[in-house]
């Protein structure tokens, strides 16, 4: 077949699929989805040595080592992929929800019902857990997906889906076996052809850098849900608790810096910046963050720091909207909370931004006036995930207004459609 004909037959058969999902009970969803659960874990070995096969290919290809930790996968990423699935099984039934019950004048019952979106493409890189979890959150929430991760991971995305699916299948004889796809070429040009087909795809998802999810938008005729990335921001506030502060700062940039809710600048209130710059240095350090800073922040830096241990120097302006993945933090000294948020709303990209402060006052105003997905008060950045929400497996972050905004479970995961209950009226 053509690349033409392949993925038309793909998003046919999904769509048949979607159709079949719409009669599965709650009961029947999440006794197939602890089967998925147990297959993993059961199924650990041959997922390792898939994931092996991609790692191989992956070395030769000059990937980053960020792009490598997100592709490699090992008994402790596994058990959490199982136990992502179990957890989706264990929230409610996101389908059929009584949204609204109103009855008009001439006797006209309508109901607003939540209902299943129909078919969700996703397409991401490296990371072959991405795979489990959207598989398993579409499934939950009564849609097929078409799985579209990296060459790097084809072999992990295929041995996952495959696991799931035959799991699936022995629970409930008529799962309908499209329900979860993976695209079988790596041809780049099977994803504007996928999602050309309006007809049989409902919505696509991508997870990935900015290059990927521009790219992806450009060349979709279906709706697309997306972040471009994450330039996040932690604001620390002349009357914040320095230990708590410094906590903070080391924790959103050096927990995981390769993922999308890592800080990428500090904002530092100039009232505290002669101590608290020198008080979080050591923690940053630690880790070998290279800091890249304005004038302000490097002057402080250069005259409080004796023989500083990783790189230090001054920030250009493309560094205040870009989004690292890496172990590198912008440094700013601004001049109070408005100077903050002008930053913040002028160079962030509407993802995750955190003030650290005593002031309940100030705090309520970074609340209201920073313009992001989320927004937090003494806590870090790393909490915008979807399980950190208590939403179970994560199927990915908007930082669109339109729809669905910030992490998305099973809640995002369906639309709604009006139930009319009449007794002959006529207009």
């Amino acid at each position: 077949m053509s690349l033409t004909e392949q993925m038309t037959a793909l998003a046919k058969q999904a769509k048949i699929a979607s159709r079949q999902l719409t009669t599965l009970t709650r009961q029947q969803k999440d006794a197939c989805l602890l089967a998925m659960a147990d297959a993993i874990n059961s199924a650990a070995p041959a997922i390792l040595a898939a994931n092996a096969a991609d790692l191989k290919i992956a070395s030769g290809m000059g990937l980053s080592s960020a792009m490598l930790e997100r592709l490699e996968l090992n008994e402790k990423k596994i058990a959490g992929m199982a136990d992502g699935i179990r957890e989706v099984a264990g929230l409610p039934d996101p389908v059929g929800k009584l949204l609204d019950d109103r009855v008009r004048p001439n006797g006209l019952k309508l109901r607003k019902i939540t209902a299943p979106l129909g078919v969700v493409v996703i397409i991401y890189e490296s990371r072959p857990n991405v795979t489990a979890d959207a598989a398993s959150l579409c499934f939950k929430a009564g849609s097929a997906t078409i799985l579209r991760g990296g060459k790097e991971a084809l072999n992990s995305n295929r041995m996952i889906a495959d696991v799931m699916v035959r799991a699936a299948s022995k629970v409930l004889p008529n799962f309908p076996e499209h329900a979860i796809q993976v695209v079988p070429t790596t041809d780049r040009a099977a994803i504007p052809e996928l999602l050309s087909l309006t007809s049989y795809i409902d919505l696509c998802m991508p997870r990935g850098g900015e290059g990927l999810i521009r790219a992806v938008t450009e060349c979709s005729k279906v709706p697309v849900i997306k972040h471009y990335k994450g330039v996040c921001h932690v604001y620390v506030d002349g009357a914040a608790d320095e230990k708590m502060g410094v906590e903070i700062v080391v924790n959103a940039k050096c927990q995981r810096p390769s993922v999308c809710n890592a800080a990428e600048t500090l904002l530092v209130d100039k009232s505290i910046a002669g101590t608290f710059l020198p008080a979080v240095y050591p923690g940053l350090a630690a880790h070998n963050v290279e800091l890249r800073a304005d004038a302000s922040a490097l002057g402080i830096l250069q005259s409080k720091l004796n023989n500083p241990q990783t790189t230090i120097r001054a920030a250009c302006e493309p560094d205040w909207e870009t989004e690292y993945n890496d172990y590198i933090l912008n440094v700013k000294i601004v001049d109070g909370i408005n100077d903050a948020i002008a930053h913040i709303n002028t160079h962030g990209s509407g993802h995750s931004d955190v003030i650290v402060t005593a002031d309940e006052t100030l705090a309520n105003k970074f609340l209201q006036e920073v313009d992001s997905a989320a927004v937090y008060w003494n806590a870090s950045t790393r909490f915008t995930d979807g399980g950190e929400f208590g939403m179970g497996a994560e199927i990915g972050i908007s930082t669109d207004k339109i729809g669905a905004r910030g992490p998305m479970g099973l809640d995002e995961l369906v639309t709604y459609k009006w139930h009319c209950l009449g007794a002959g009226q006529v207009r």
